[in-house]
């Protein structure tokens, strides 16, 4: 076993950045985690509106009962119960005529097939399509499809297109931040196997009760309690194997440097003597843009904890407060919308609202605040799903990041997993002893055919 390093740097106090510190902190190491805003999260965090004084998220980020990684964190954080839990999803078409998903008494994976037949969304003409499209992702070895897209995928399976639309669309848009004519398959079908199939109570949806923000107050705490600190408000200007140096010129060295930086600023900041194999394709790995508008109505216009908006460019709503006069709306996938002025996406999520929730058509709009993220996620599409990079490399810098060849979506989970990979091989100890074990497979889904791939 390698000796425990004396003091890691960590660069990006982002999950990943968070994730990793953690870690290492809990194993003794003394750890300074820099960030360059005035709090932790990165783009799973959270911003104060200047109008109002209040506390909001970038975008709402929610999580699944399958995100072990993620759940973990948030466990050693003493923050799993600030996340509300729902087993149903509302789906909600224009007038208003709403569908409930949740799972019923079968097991997995035909827990969700009652609720889904039952769905007004859902054609019956459709039913032999949506089955036959269940057995072929339950049994299909994701790995083997990451050089086609999604829809390609679909295409062979006959899928009718108002069928991919409605339903196969807005799942992989809303867990991959990718249209399912640009994702890659093997993306899109781990969202399907993981979330979906494997577990009957994989599907449960997690949503902060606080601010994202919130989540990570213990932090700094646990990061001092091993001899390390926490810098806010500091930019990284150039990145080392051993050392990381600030805009403000502070130069600070360690035993070892995890990159929790975003993708964007990875490139620009580590330095050619860092450099390996790994980044050289990075620079070809593109992003998605996410939208989320935060609404205040003068009255309640929504009753359930969220809502897919069927067939309609914005894909979430999420009740903030307990009337549902305070609405989060999302538009994942948001390429359309980055052209479009605040104001215009402001008066096109509220005509998807009104057309989903006709009684919102009466209320006033107190506060409308759009925010988007144009590098909001990496693009996983088959280009760049094998130029996705290892945690380690022969540099010996650490990179961390949703980016990075964990097995995962863009996800807060597949930022997890990077950070705690990255502390285990700094504390040289298999990636198994820190990243936890997949829920398990149901056993009707393991016999008929699915099964965890090897680890990333």
């Amino acid at each position: 076993m390698m000796p425990t390093p004396g003091r890691v740097i960590v660069a990006g106090g982002g999950l990943a950045g968070i994730a990793a510190a953690v870690r290492l902190a809990e194993a003794g190491v003394a750890v300074t985690l820099i960030e360059a805003t005035n709090r932790l999260g990165g783009r799973a965090g959270s911003f104060t509106d200047p109008v109002t004084g209040d506390t909001i998220d970038n975008c709402q980020h929610v999580t699944m009962a399958a995100c072990a990684a993620y759940l973990d964190l948030l466990g050693r954080l003493g923050a799993r119960e600030d996340l509300a839990w729902t087993a149903s999803q509302w789906w909600i078409e224009e007038g208003g005529r709403t569908s409930v998903i949740q799972p019923g008494t079968l097991p997995a994976p035909l827990h969700l097939a009652p609720a889904l037949m039952r769905a007004a969304f859902v054609p019956l003409k459709h039913a032999g399509a949506l089955a036959r499209a269940g057995r072929a992702m339950l049994r299909s070895n994701r790995v083997a499809h990451e050089h086609e897209t999604f829809a390609a995928y679909l295409t062979r399976l006959d899928q009718p297109e108002d069928l991919v639309r409605k339903v196969w669309e807005p799942v992989v848009v809303g867990a991959c931040n990718m249209t399912c004519d640009r994702v890659a398959a093997s993306v899109a079908l781990h969202v399907f196997q993981e979330g979906l199939f494997a577990n009957a109570g994989s599907s449960a949806i997690g949503v902060p009760r606080v601010p994202l923000v919130k989540l990570y107050e213990r932090v700094a705490g646990l990061i001092e309690c091993a001899g390390g600190d926490t810098r806010l408000g500091e930019r990284v200007e150039t990145v080392e194997s051993e050392a990381v140096t600030l805009i403000s010129g502070d130069r600070l060295t360690g035993d070892r440097v995890v990159c929790a930086l975003p993708l964007a600023a990875t490139l620009r900041a580590v330095a050619p003597n860092a450099r390996d194999a790994r980044f050289d394709g990075l620079k070809r790995i593109g992003h998605s843009p996410i939208l989320g508008v935060h609404i205040t109505f003068d009255r309640p216009v929504l009753g359930v904890p969220h809502a897919v908006l069927v067939d309609r460019p914005t894909h979430w709503l999420f009740r903030k407060d307990n009337e549902g006069r305070v609405i989060h709306a999302v538009a994942s996938a948001a390429d359309a919308w980055v052209g479009l002025s605040p104001e215009q996406r402001v008066d096109r999520v509220l005509a998807d609202i009104g057309a989903c929730l006709p009684r919102s058509c009466d209320a006033r709009i107190e506060r409308a605040v759009p925010v988007l993220e144009k590098r909001a996620t990496f693009a996983a599409t088959p280009e760049s799903e094998p130029l996705r990079p290892d945690v380690e490399g022969e540099s010996g810098l650490m990179l961390a990041g949703d980016y990075v060849r964990t097995g995962w979506p863009a996800t807060m989970e597949g930022a997890t997993r990077a950070g705690y990979a990255a502390a285990a091989s700094i504390l040289g100890v298999p990636r198994s002893e820190l990243i936890p074990p997949a829920r398990p497979i149901g056993w009707l889904a393991r016999r008929l055919g699915l099964r965890h791939p090897p680890a990333a």
